[in-house]
């Protein structure tokens, strides 16, 4: 949210005789018996297939952190074992998985490792991020596909709702293509690794590569995992002149192309969030 604004066989008949008939009334005792025992047995031993589920817009480090739990292993093991996976990234991406740990629901086993999970992680973000229309829309918006993923990855962040986020994408170029600098409270988040909803003057000098109030352009990787309706949005934009956007409250994101409007939409959010604090009189 950008709040500080600097200037997916055939039947027989068989005749029996008493002996048969007496083994088969007898057998049938045991299968009947055996159907009636079914229903009397406890849920409890049934268990669910084990799953790992990585909802959109995690960061890497979520997801790491969440395989080596779900997989009983020592904290860290998913990150050092990047190495080993050799996964098929982009050159862009320099080795980095950011913005390619797909968003999904990922069975696992008692075979499963951490190469294999990030392994199909990144193999499900390539099917749907490699696609004609991707490639694209990407060059539509004079964009390879890894900055795309980028584009998708500040959208995740930044969009209060899955409808606005076709219009914060748009932002995002039409900020580009003006030459301004993106201000996204959400790459200074990931860069100082947390998650809030203000950023101060302070945190807009931050010396990072990743602090867009500062440098101009994309920040270097996507800042998030992003899921298949953020990539949407990136690719096909909404239709609009919007330069700034603010989520006063839920449900309300202001999105407009004039600064004093947006100053006076930034104005109304410090006065919902001091209202909502508990400190506040």
């Amino acid at each position: 949210m950008e709040t500080y604004t600097p200037p997916t066989p055939p039947r027989r008949t068989t005749r029996l005789t008493r002996r048969g008939r007496t083994a088969l009334i007898a057998t049938g005792a045991v299968v009947a018996a055996a159907a009636v025992a079914v229903p009397l047995m406890s849920t409890e031993d049934v268990k669910e297939p084990a799953a790992l589920v990585v909802p959109e817009g995690w960061r890497s480090g979520q997801v790491y952190e969440a395989v080596d739990k779900a997989l009983a292993l020592p904290a860290g093991t998913t990150r050092k074992s990047l190495g080993k996976a050799k996964l098929k990234l982009p050159a862009d991406a320099s080795g980095n998985p950011e913005g390619y740990l797909f968003p999904a629901t990922y069975p696992i086993d008692k075979k499963s490792t951490p190469e294999a999970l990030l392994t199909y992680m990144v193999e499900s973000a390539n099917k749907r991020f490699s696609g004609g229309a991707v490639t694209a829309g990407a060059e539509r918006n004079a964009m390879n596909v890894y900055q795309t993923v980028t584009v998708a990855s500040i959208v995740q962040a930044e969009a209060a709702t899955k409808a606005d986020m076709g219009k914060v994408a748009r932002v995002v170029y039409n900020r580009l293509d003006r030459g301004m600098p993106l201000q996204m409270d959400s790459t200074i988040n990931y860069a100082l690794n947390r998650s809030t909803l203000r950023t101060s003057r302070n945190d807009t000098k931050l010396d990072s590569p990743y602090n867009t109030y500062s440098r101009m352009g994309l920040p270097p990787t996507p800042i998030t995992n992003p899921g298949e309706e953020a990539m949407r949005a990136a690719v096909a934009p909404a239709q609009g002149d919007w330069l700034y956007f603010v989520t006063v409250k839920p449900g309300d994101t202001r999105f407009t192309a004039n600064y004093e409007e947006h100053q006076k939409n930034v104005a109304e959010f410090n006065r919902v969030t001091q209202s909502a604090s508990p400190s506040a009189g």
